[in-house]
């Protein structure tokens, strides 16, 4: 596979899906669904250049700290953690790029993810302004807090359906604006759901993002995602994130693994490194 894309004879997407089924990474499980990069940074332009790098996210940084505002108090929270009880190693981020919760909340509008999010929600929508609303504000979201970073889902470059709530779904209203949840609000350049996938995609399979795709694949899959390496790129994630991190079968106390295996399942996990 790897030939192949080198060679461009399979395209950027096919190749992240291909990467995310070798680490173990599916459609079936919502706790390990394929993780996709942020691929851009301008979503307030009437047009979309691709032919200017200056649209496109740094590939080669992890979501966290792609706003180099948030690096310093990143680094200092990984230096100034100390475990009392020595077992939990120190980290970067207390969150995680890909998990249950945040699948979710991209693909709030359609079902079955509707209904697993009210599951998880205790039987009501989330209150609206921590809802997926906008793909801008989202974005500015990212940008202004170094403990949000949720990556993307690979329907942002297919599935148009996701950004329009069909169903016409009572999502609530802002608190701050009054303004009702409906469908999600897109960036200036893109004129409807079609006409985003449409470019996002064409994003993806640029010039730019070809050059330096494998900077993100490095920290995702590759070398980056764990050891010295993972340190220096500020790239090291909550311990139970690690695949072979926990001896789930050296447990044995069934309520501490009971907590443990619900922790894994809903904090996200690092795919198995390639």
């Amino acid at each position: 596979v790897f030939q192949k894309w080198v060679n461009r004879e399979i395209s950027n997407f096919h190749y992240l899906i291909q990467l995310n089924t070798m680490a173990g990474r599916t459609y079936n499980d919502l706790a390990q669904y394929p993780v996709f990069p942020w691929i851009l940074r301008d979503y307030t332009s009437e047009e979309l250049d691709l032919n200017n790098p200056a649209v496109f996210r740094d590939l080669s940084k992890p979501i966290g700290v792609v706003n180099e505002k948030n690096a310093k108090t990143v680094k200092e929270k990984y230096e100034n953690f100390e475990d009392p009880l020595g077992m939990i190693d120190k980290f970067h981020y207390g969150t995680h790029y890909s998990n249950a919760a945040g699948v979710m909340h991209y693909l709030i509008r359609v079902e079955p993810f509707t209904t697993l999010h009210i599951q998880l929600q205790s039987g009501r929508f989330d209150c609206a302004d921590r809802q997926f609303h906008s793909i801008p504000a989202t974005w500015q979201a990212l940008m202004d807090n170094p403990n949000d970073v949720k990556e993307l889902i690979p329907e942002f470059f297919y599935f148009p359906e996701f950004l329009e709530n069909q169903n016409g779904f009572n999502l609530g209203q802002l608190q701050s604006s009054k303004e009702v949840v409906n469908d999600v609000v897109l960036p200036k350049w893109a004129h409807s759901p079609e006409d985003f996938i449409y470019k996002h995609r064409k994003a993806l399979e640029s010039e730019y993002v070809s050059a330096h795709l494998h900077e993100w694949i490095d920290l995702i899959f590759g070398y980056k995602q764990r050891g010295p390496a993972a340190v220096e790129a500020l790239n090291v994630f909550y311990y139970c994130t690690y695949e072979g991190a926990v001896d789930l079968d050296a447990l044995t106390d069934e309520k501490e693994r009971k907590a443990l295996e619900g922790m894994i399942n809903n904090f996200g996990q690092t795919p198995c490194q390639l």
